[in-house]
């Protein structure tokens, strides 16, 4: 059954505010590197500060594929990128290869919600909608009404008891892009 983002955006109440306004503020600090990366694309500057964030907590030494050093191709999943150059990276390498190179996002067309919520998903694996259904992804609702446990510890190790204490990328998208929040 496909996820119905349209109905879980519009019912998303955040949890712990004060948690999901530090985290955005993190990504704010780097908005301009942010869009500096996907400058002359369409994709938002929130997807990749926000996937950043998630995927690697800001950290600017770290590939925003997986958190992985820039100090070696990435190891973990996707493993052996950047397929081109020469280690170490610079994260601005790292984050197009990421985006544009492996993702391809500069081809997507439409980022309204549904669509920006559906890659957010895939970016981090569809293993809750192929595998535990029952789980929306903490990826994207942590923080949020729609998700109160369950988590892959590790690539293809869920464990139905394990809380994610990451920000989702929902709330984290809704206080990036709210201007009536005051943050933006």
């Amino acid at each position: 059954m496909p996820v119905d983002y349209q109905n879980l955006w519009d019912t998303m109440q955040v949890n712990n505010v004060n948690d999901v306004v530090s985290a955005a503020k993190e990504i704010l600090k780097n908005e301009s590197r942010y869009q500096s990366v996907v400058s002359g694309t369409n994709i938002p500057w929130q997807f990749v500060g926000i996937t950043h964030y998630r995927e690697a907590d800001c950290d600017f030494t770290c590939h925003p594929h997986n958190g992985d050093s820039l100090k070696q191709r990435t190891v973990d999943v996707p493993a052996g990128r950047p397929l081109t150059g020469n280690p170490p990276f610079t994260w601005e390498e790292s984050a197009k290869d990421c985006y544009i190179t492996l993702k391809k996002l500069d081809q997507v067309t439409d980022w309204g919600i549904v669509s920006l919520l559906s890659h957010f998903e895939a970016f981090n694996g569809l293993g809750y909608q192929l595998y535990h259904s029952t789980v929306l992804s903490p990826y994207v609702w942590s923080f949020t009404n729609h998700y109160t446990s369950g988590k892959y510890a590790s690539d293809g190790k869920f464990d139905p008891n394990l809380v994610d204490k990451e920000v989702g990328c929902a709330p984290l998208y809704k206080y990036l892009s709210d201007k009536t929040l005051g943050l933006v």
